[in-house]
């Protein structure tokens, strides 16, 4: 079928007058502050694995723990960024503190015996930021707004503008330069990010505690964020010091035990949370004395219980997905031609930085992104042709494990020390990077589709929450795959791909639990 038969089914002159209105202006303000905070997140992610291998002096296994735990531990916070944010400090603020303590764990990354407390502060950062900012794009936008799958997939291009340059840059310092200057360049786009979060905040939509209806933060709310920093800081610092495992580098098994029991013991109090928490929210809305609390319907559970399987399902993804910091940025350092043309090869630089290869899947993302949009607006305006979001989620992990799929055989090729040309990983790129335009921005979009309103951002912490064990799963598989005498590639291949197909086959129950909110 072709597409401008499909225009012709966007019939609805409501639909149509709805897709042709501009995007707030706000949603460019939340654009550039997650641009830069994926700047120095991205930044920071392309050199852990591989300062921790080659300055630290971690095994691959090690280092990949370390990699896995934080970059788990950073979509785990976001359950108690976003319950704080629900009941007492409004979305704004709590981006505003993660922000601020996001900056001085950028900073601390400069020097070598701030490693874990630097981690800690970025793990504590991420979740105020996180789900709150995420969560602040739909308020722009009224519940069963058109625009909403374009919103985020215009969201999405902040993100990977920032994850696009920041490997160039942070890579070019810490790969030729020195690491501790690639990881504080991190912090300065993360304070970049912050000054434009707040010097444009007039533009957004809500996000302040219940109660309160304004357009900017007080003075007592900087005052209040910035004690919430001081007070991070203390505590990490407080639990650095009382657990000597995680600071020694020369103590390596017990690091590894240590690292395994914190990412286990923080994801069960936060499972223990949300129980205890949904506990008190059905409770509560059960009650005809708890003012404007309605009990949540039977269409509320179902809607909930969608984003609870699609959220499993996206666990496998990011679990693949999220290689391209540990084993595929490995893979480039060790695997991968990068000898540059004679006519680049400046101040004796004969091969590219492996990072580099970090910054592929945003550029793809970022010149793909505008089809992507045009086409979900032209399906979502079309009655015959229509995907829902589901559907798109299966073609997501398809499209990762077709990307695998040619892994596994550039990896072949490289036996006896042997190395593949620079193409074939800009092959997995480009196949994971339409994968992930099928499934994260519309996650996103989903999650705050599917959400009863007085739960949007514990809604959007419990999507996180399974990118979590995805993140834990990148750093760790490798390990647990070689113990079970098992290929990495051949099973990243297999996984997603037979992930996929049933994610379409029940997509169809999954539709009728949505209520027509997933389109």
């Amino acid at each position: 079928m072709s597409i401008p038969a499909a225009m012709n089914d966007a019939n609805d002159p409501d639909l149509s007058a709805e897709l042709a209105q501009p995007h707030p202006r706000g949603l460019y303000v939340l654009f550039g502050a997650e641009m830069w905070e994926r700047f120095s997140y991205y930044g920071m992610r392309a050199l852990l694995v591989l300062y921790l291998t080659k300055k630290v002096g971690m095994t691959d296994d090690e280092a990949g723990l370390v990699y896995g735990t934080y970059t788990g531990l950073v979509y785990l916070t976001p359950l108690i960024g976003g319950l704080l944010a629900d009941r007492y400090l409004g979305q704004r603020k709590a981006v505003l503190i993660g922000g601020m303590v996001m900056a001085m764990g950028h900073f601390a990354m400069a020097f070598e015996p701030l490693l874990y407390l630097a981690l800690a502060l970025l793990v504590i950062g991420n979740g105020f930021f996180k789900p709150n900012i995420s969560t602040m794009v739909g308020n722009l936008y009224h519940k069963g707004d058109a625009r909403r799958d374009s919103a985020y997939t215009i969201f999405y291009m902040g993100i990977n503008t920032g994850a696009f340059l920041a490997p160039l840059v942070c890579g070019t310092l810490g790969e030729n330069v020195s690491w501790h200057l690639g990881f504080a360049a991190a912090g300065v786009g993360m304070v970049f990010g912050v000054l434009n979060f707040v010097f444009f905040q007039h533009l957004l939509a809500g996000g302040f505690p219940p109660g309160r209806d304004e357009q900017k933060l007080s003075t007592g709310d900087y005052v209040q964020a910035a004690a919430y920093a001081v007070l991070a800081l203390a505590l990490a610092y407080s639990a650095i010091e009382a657990w000597p495992s995680l600071r020694p580098l020369y103590r390596p098994a017990f690091l590894n035990a240590s690292l395994t029991w914190l990412y286990h013991g923080l994801l069960a109090v936060a499972g223990l949370t949300l129980l205890v928490t949904w506990s008190s929210r059905v409770r509560k809305g059960a009650s005809p004395t708890a003012a404007g609390q309605e009990p949540f319907t039977t269409a509320d559970w179902q809607r909930i219980g969608v984003i609870a399987i699609v959220s499993l399902f996206a666990a496998v993804f990011w679990s693949g997905f999220e290689q391209a910091g540990n084993t595929l940025n490995l893979f480039a350092d060790r695997s991968v031609d990068r000898t540059l043309p004679a006519l680049l090869q400046i101040g004796g630089k004969t091969e590219f930085p492996a990072s580099y290869y970090q910054a592929a899947n945003p550029l793809i993302l970022v010149m793909l992104a505008p089809f992507f949009t045009i086409l979900w607006r032209l399906l979502d305006g079309s009655k015959r042709i229509r995907v829902n979001s589901s559907a798109k989620f299966g073609f997501g992990l398809i499209l990762l494990g077709i990307g695998y799929a040619v892994m596994y055989v550039a990896a072949n090729r490289t036996v006896d020390g042997a190395k593949v040309g620079p193409q074939w990983l800009m092959i997995v790129y480009l196949a994971h990077s339409m994968g992930e335009l099928c499934l994260s921005p519309i996650g996103l979009s989903l999650v705050n589709k599917l959400s009863p309103a007085r739960c949007a951002s514990l809604m959007m912490a419990i999507w996180f929450l399974t990118n979590s064990v995805g993140n834990y799963l990148a750093g760790t598989l490798n390990a647990i795959l070689r113990g079970l005498d098992m290929n990495l590639w051949l099973f990243l291949t297999i996984v997603p791909v037979g992930s996929g197909l049933i994610l379409l086959a029940v997509n169809p129950i999954l539709k009728r639990m949505a209520h027509g909110h997933d389109d």
